[in-house]
């Protein structure tokens, strides 16, 4: 379609909100006019829309730094190396770059020391509890969707994956709705990522709105050392290394307070999504009612054609090749995951949600190597008893035409940025079962 060609040759993935809504056309463009790999000549960024090339860079942390890994270009490294070799920059400054202080955008050694204390954090004992938690959490928050017109953003996914890692890490009751507050404003947490697309000022405000989680789980931490629980912060208080020394009590408050904003934020998206698709798909919602076993199927799926993180960074330490493609030192690395996730070469179909996929754990969408997602199988985990119980409670779900229009034109907005997938908000009705009408 040269048409198409010639509109998205002009395209800046990172400025331009004509893609927000639908990204994938421009993806396909990219894989089959650029390749796989391509330098974009704005910022000099490798643009990495192949999912073969992109395990490379995941396994390759000696080659590929994570520094910069939630903001890229923004502010990368002040100049460019004068060889083929920019580690000794990126030691230099890095500490100055967005986020520094959580793992994130470590590398080994330091990333893989502080990595292995928090092995513990997910057990199988604490998930099995955690899951009671969760079966008791979606009755209560379907109570108040049921039967009766609801935004399923702010009125369930957002509360109900919220109040999940909250009992999860131990998060006292009484401090939860500060939380929410801080959560209801989305704009938030789209700044964190976001910071570069609408502000040179990496340094100030915008590059640490996490400050106010940060603070908060280094005073949860202090007290559990104190006065020890049957929690994941007791646990997390209590870690040493190999050595028996104690880490630094501000890197463990940001790996909770991490884990708790980042945590939330992936699952609630994705429960958006999930609806959206049932609601636009009634002989798909049909299929996972009378085929519960499906539905981890159904999630990998949704994690795969809807990325809840479009993209992570990295840097490279040297001048290297990826995908034939000569990437020189310094240069940051977009890893496309919402793009390498619909790759014909590893998914056929990639377009259609397929519940008999054999392959369908191969997608990047929680990342893979050594920042692979702490939490993945705690949101899995959400994702499935929430849809359990909703199917459990009623017969139909329809999205609001009112608000996103009729089937087969239907219009939603999302997340005005380029890291995060998400719905800014979804309008449905919750068709309740007759039985679950007597029951409540």
């Amino acid at each position: 379609m040269p048409g198409s060609a010639d509109r998205y040759r002009s395209v800046d993935f990172l400025t331009d909100t004509s893609i927000i809504d639908d990204p994938y056309p421009y993806y396909r463009y990219l894989r089959e006019q650029r390749g796989p790999v391509w330098i974009e000549p704005t910022y000099g960024v490798a643009m990495v829309s192949g999912l073969t090339e992109a395990m490379v860079a995941f396994r390759d942390p000696e080659t590929f730094s994570s520094c910069n890994a939630p903001t890229g270009p923004f502010p990368g490294l002040p100049e460019l190396p004068e060889g083929d070799d920019a580690s000794a920059l990126i030691d230099q400054h890095r500490r100055g770059m967005p986020l520094y202080g959580y793992m994130a955008t470590w590398d080994p050694p330091e990333h893989h020391a502080y990595r292995s204390l928090l092995t513990g954090l997910f057990t199988p004992r604490r998930l099995k509890e955690n899951e009671a938690f969760m079966w008791r959490l979606a009755d209560q928050q379907l109570d108040r969707v049921i039967d009766r017109p609801a935004e399923f953003v702010e009125d369930y996914a957002h509360p109900f994956a919220l109040m999940v890692i909250a009992d999860l890490l131990g998060v006292p009751e009484g401090d939860r709705a500060r939380f929410r507050a801080w959560f209801r404003d989305r704009k938030a947490l789209v700044d964190v990522a976001g910071a570069a697309e609408r502000t040179a000022d990496v340094d100030g405000e915008g590059a640490n709105v996490l400050g106010f989680f940060e603070s908060t789980f280094a005073a949860y931490i202090e007290d559990r050392r104190r006065h020890p629980r049957d929690d994941v912060l007791t646990h997390l208080a209590g870690v040493t290394f190999p050595d028996g020394s104690t880490p630094d009590i501000t890197i463990l408050a940001n790996e909770a307070a991490f884990l708790f904003a980042a945590g939330q934020e992936t699952t609630a998206r994705t429960l958006a999504f999930a609806m959206q698709y049932l609601g636009d798909d009634p002989a798909l919602e049909t299929t996972l009612r009378e085929q519960r076993g499906l539905i981890p199927a159904f999630t990998e799926e949704l994690l795969r054609l809807e990325s809840p993180v479009k993209v992570l960074y990295r840097m490279a330490r040297r001048t290297t090749t990826l995908g034939g493609v000569e990437i020189p030192a310094g240069s940051s690395v977009m890893l496309m995951l919402g793009a390498v996730n619909r790759d014909p070469r590893t998914f056929e179909d990639p377009d259609e949600v397929r519940l008999d996929r054999p392959n369908s754990y191969e997608h990047l969408a929680l990342s893979k190597g050594i920042h692979a997602c702490l939490g993945q199988q705690l949101a899995r985990a959400e994702i499935r008893v929430s849809l359990e119980r909703i199917f459990d409670r009623t017969t139909a779900i329809e999205i609001a035409q009112e608000h996103h229009g009729p089937a087969g034109g239907r219009r939603y907005s999302y997340d005005p940025t380029s890291f995060f997938r998400g719905l800014t908000e979804l309008h449905l009705r919750l068709v309740p079962d007759r039985a679950d009408l007597c029951s409540h």
